[in-house]
């Protein structure tokens, strides 16, 4: 990924043949755009929706943040493990799945929420809604053999000891 100095992040998105290290520098580079930017990030992903997913190491279990483009279904939001169209999921994903339990930050808010992979045809409903609103998710589908999943992450209600 060869940016010039002038270039942000956010002018374009890393390509399925991008390694390991320059997602993750990329990821770290939208993270500070979207925390400098009250949430807004420019570029390519100007109008898309992002939250910030915060989840455990599977191995380290030392928290992982990484920026995502999300869809609201109803009370949760819905998030798509393409890993830019790479033929192996993102580590985020194996992260969430081995603990489910992750942090969410979207719109100036922070909220725990619990990470479900969605299955058949909930999982097609809602990837067919998201590929409807952003259809390079059909490419990315499309390129891989692996079925993209689609993750729910729905708030945790408050713990009622925390109250008072």
């Amino acid at each position: 990924m060869d940016q010039s100095t002038s270039a942000k992040a956010s002018d374009r998105v890393p390509g399925a043949d991008a390694s390991r290290e320059e997602v993750r520098a990329w990821n770290a580079a939208i993270l500070e755009e979207y925390r400098t930017g009250g949430g807004r990030v420019g570029g390519v992903l100007t109008g898309m929706d992002l939250l910030l997913l915060t989840t455990s190491g599977a191995r380290s279990g030392e928290p992982r943040t990484t920026p995502i483009t999300c869809f609201r279904d109803g009370d949760r939001y819905l998030v798509v493990a393409s890993n830019y169209g790479k033929p192996r999921h993102p580590d985020w994903y194996h992260n969430a799945v081995a603990t489910p339990e992750v942090a969410v930050e979207v719109g100036g808010e922070r909220f725990a929420a619990r990470a479900t992979v969605l299955d058949g045809a909930e999982r097609d409903r809602a990837f067919d809604a998201v590929v409807a609103r952003y259809p390079f998710y059909a490419r990315y589908q499309a390129g891989v053999t692996r079925t993209i999943p689609v993750i729910a992450l729905t708030r945790l209600s408050p713990d009622p000891s925390d109250a008072g």
